[in-house]
């Protein structure tokens, strides 16, 4: 793992993105200290909560209003 501090990181930074693509692993320091890692983005998909595992739904179930619920609040169809 390649270790570089802030200041070569903002000037060099196109470079160590290639070099991650490449496969190699860095790290950015502050001071000596490691603060954060570069990694190559991962492109993931996520649905937390409740909906996780429900089918997606058929979004022309919820078009227009429905002729008995109009009636119902506006006294006539629609």
């Amino acid at each position: 793992m390649t270790q570089v501090n802030v200041h070569e990181a903002k000037s060099q930074l196109s470079a160590l993105i290639a070099r991650v693509l490449a496969g190699e692993e860095i790290t950015i320091a502050r001071a000596g200290v490691p603060v954060v890692d570069i990694i190559p983005h991962r492109d993931i998909s996520v649905v937390y909560g409740l909906g996780r595992s429900e089918p997606a739904h058929d979004p022309t179930l919820f078009d227009g209003i429905d002729d008995e619920v109009a009636e119902l609040f506006y006294g006539e169809r629609s």
